[in-house]
């Protein structure tokens, strides 16, 4: 009897943190401000210049929930968090949301009590090495001593690596991605690890990229996308069907030049759902009819951001690979809008 006591008592906790959680967006909107939780500094998906401008495809994403929630994308506040900061200052509530490269797996869907809401991109674990060295595999790596950050899931991943092609390696922990820049430069490491998209973002900045190679082997799913709160329902709802409102504009041709042109010529109902002109798809989550059509104006749509801040035509030189759409082949697919 004491036992289910106790864990009605654990029950009702839970839920009363679920309730404590809840009501992001008004707080959103009477702030005026949303504050995204990003990357210290990662070159393409979120980092400030001199000025403190912000840019970046993560912050892209920010941006376009700022627009659909509070009518301005500049209405975005960046904190930076390091990887074993970011979901304490999530939790505790110093930002509304994280969009800096975060895997989505199972503990912290679960134990953490977030909640992914989408994947903005589709990534694995490799490894980077300077070309002189001579290694043209990670299985040559045996005995090497590896730049890995603490607080990620590629700490489990290399491990898992390593013993399994029974090799060994020395970890030089590090606390972000300039820092692992840094000792890896320094040559207080052989190779650094994280995911691939972070290797072409750390690559491109190096003074000589040419002089560096980013091995073959990708050794791990990084399922990297927003997160919030668990608890806050319309908050996720709010997220997620914006990032999938980039998917879907991109599937349909919706782009940042032609959108407001395509609210008043489409005869496409899923677009002039999408756009705001037919249904209530932005009241159903406590928005406008027009947010998901500023959202796309912001900065365009999914590929628009893709091809602006990471694309094979930048210094990153991404192909789409995975992050296609699913009609290209690709893994990145939307919902209806109905």
């Amino acid at each position: 009897m004491k036992k289910s006591v106790f864990l009605g008592t654990l029950a009702a906790s839970a839920l009363m943190a679920g309730f404590a959680s809840a009501g992001t967006l008004d707080d959103v909107k009477a702030r005026g401000e949303l504050i995204c939780g990003s990357n210290t500094g990662l070159t393409g998906f979120g980092a400030p210049d001199a000025n403190n401008n912000w840019t970046g495809f993560d912050v892209d994403l920010c941006r376009a929930i700022g627009a659909a929630v509070l009518g301005d994308p500049s209405k975005v506040k960046f904190v930076p968090t390091t990887g074993e900061t970011r979901f304490t200052a999530l939790a505790s509530g110093e930002v509304d949301l994280l969009v800096r490269n975060s895997t989505w797996t199972y503990s912290r869907d679960t134990d953490l009590k977030l909640d992914f809401v989408g994947v903005n991109y589709y990534d694995g674990q490799g490894f980077m090495v300077k070309k002189d060295l001579g290694i043209l595999s990670a299985k040559e790596l045996d005995g090497a001593t590896v730049c890995i950050q603490t607080g990620t899931t590629t700490e489990l991943n290399l491990a898992d690596f390593f013993k399994s092609n029974n090799i060994s390696y020395t970890p030089v922990t590090v606390a972000d991605d300039a820092e692992a820049q840094r000792q890896y430069m320094a040559g207080a490491c052989d190779a650094f690890t994280t995911d691939a998209s972070g290797l072409a973002a750390t690559r491109a900045t190096l003074p000589d990229p040419d002089s560096h190679i980013i091995l073959p082997e990708i050794i791990s799913k990084e399922p990297l996308g927003p997160v919030v709160r668990h608890g806050d329902n319309q908050w996720g709802d709010v997220v997620r069907w914006t990032l999938n409102a980039l998917l879907t504009a991109e599937e349909k041709g919706v782009t940042k030049a032609n959108a407001e042109e395509m609210a008043s010529s489409s005869t496409d109902p899923e677009v002039r759902r999408l756009l705001g002109v037919e249904g209530d798809m932005g009241a159903m989550t406590g928005l406008d009819k027009d947010a998901f059509k500023r959202a796309i104006m912001a900065n365009g749509n999914y590929g628009e951001i893709f091809a602006a801040n990471i694309g094979e035509s930048t210094p990153i030189g991404l192909a789409r690979g995975l992050n296609e759409l699913w009609t290209n082949g690709g893994l990145q697919y939307s919902p209806p809008f109905r």
